[in-house]
């Protein structure tokens, strides 16, 4: 994919006279967030989209942050804008969303690309979620009449996982803590995507035979020695003997969410200045 990014790169910076361009904003020294930023602008590198990372200080406060944005919003060089998550605590994260323009959107969660998702329009989109398509189409797995079940439903996975699904016409029932007979329900899946936060939480009796199953988590636990290691929310070793097709963790879906972060500063850097796309 990101071969052909570069190439669509290469066609269009003659016209606009510029390369596309990403700003990712961090805030504090979270080990693992500064190694996907490492990893985003190795990934912007290849593809050919100019990286205009800031990082600050683990106190900045909601003010200056939202300065930055709105900064960054009037940049004509900045097509994609990101605010690496998780944040500190004493911080919005959902305010500071609503403060990118929703054509700088990278991350696909603004409401007003949130809404185009539900009305089945052109627009950015949430970049996990989106990566799983992409992956699925890859893997040419058939989504149309099968039942899909996705556990989580946060606004960053699960809602748009669910949607995208249904878009695909899938049939998508979306699972959650409070759901009753959960097992039973999983067991139905033909597409089981796992967005809990919960290590090994999928089990091989809670899959079909034959299923795919998509592992959407990144949970950090200790191994041997206090060495910390990361997995999924599904117990890979013991379902892969029952999957037709599973996503490792790490080295699945992680590296799609990256790709479809690409996909979206370069489909904004694509759109210019339409009128149809709001600011």
């Amino acid at each position: 994919m990101q071969l052909e990014l570069k190439a669509q790169v290469e066609a269009l910076q003659p016209h606009i006279g510029r390369p596309p361009g990403l700003a990712v904003l961090m805030v504090g020294d979270n080990p693992a967030s500064a190694a996907y930023v490492r990893n985003k602008e190795r990934a912007c590198a290849r593809v050919g989209i100019a990286s205009y990372g800031e990082h600050f200080a683990a106190d900045t406060g909601q003010a200056e942050l939202t300065q930055v944005i709105h900064r960054l919003n009037q940049d004509p060089n900045v097509d994609g804008i990101l605010v690496q998550l998780p944040l500190p605590p004493h911080l919005n994260a959902e305010a500071l969303l609503y403060e990118i323009a929703p054509k700088k959107d990278a991350d696909g969660l603004h409401p007003i690309n949130l809404g185009r998702l539900v009305r089945g329009e052109a627009g950015l989109r949430s970049c996990t979620p989106a990566g799983v398509m992409r992956l699925l189409t890859t893997y040419d797995v058939k989504l149309e009449g099968k039942q899909a079940v996705v556990l989580g439903r946060s606004i960053l996975v699960g809602k748009p996982m669910a949607l995208m699904l249904l878009e695909a016409n899938a049939t998508v029932t979306v699972a959650h803590s409070k759901t009753q007979n959960l097992a039973q329900l999983t067991q139905s899946a033909d597409i089981l995507v796992a967005a809990v936060g919960r290590p090994s939480y999928v089990t091989a009796e809670m899959v079909k035979s034959g299923a795919v199953v998509v592992d959407v988590g990144i949970n950090r636990v200790e191994g041997p020695a206090g060495k910390a290691r990361l997995v999924g929310d599904v117990d890979f070793a013991n379902v892969e003997q029952k999957a037709s097709l599973i996503t490792p963790v790490p080295g699945g879906i992680g590296p799609m969410t990256v790709a479809m972060l690409l996909y979206n500063t370069v489909w904004s850097y694509s759109q210019g200045s339409k009128a149809s796309y709001n600011s």
